[in-house]
């Protein structure tokens, strides 16, 4: 993990603001998500990605319902379907 010299303080909110040259080097824009992971005594935040409910990829994704599925899942999903 690579340090930034970077301190910051979390406000009553428990919010705490990433400073923006760190923004602009991870390509994090207002509005995108971040998603949050526990690594022992760490806190890591992560840009969020979406990927596909069935497979994790995130290639070739398109919307079903609210949920991302890979254009390769629904071949698989269409073979298997065919099969029954």
């Amino acid at each position: 993990m690579k340090a930034t010299g970077v301190v910051r303080r979390v406000d009553e909110l428990g919010r705490v603001v990433l400073p923006c040259e760190l923004r602009r080097v991870m390509h994090i824009k207002d509005r995108d998500s971040l998603e949050v992971f526990v690594d022992g005594d760490k806190i890591v935040l992560k840009k969020y990605e979406p990927a596909c409910t069935f497979t994790g990829s995130a290639d070739d994704l398109v919307d079903y319902m609210g949920r991302k599925v890979s254009k390769q899942a629904i071949k698989e999903m269409v073979k298997l379907a065919e099969s029954l």
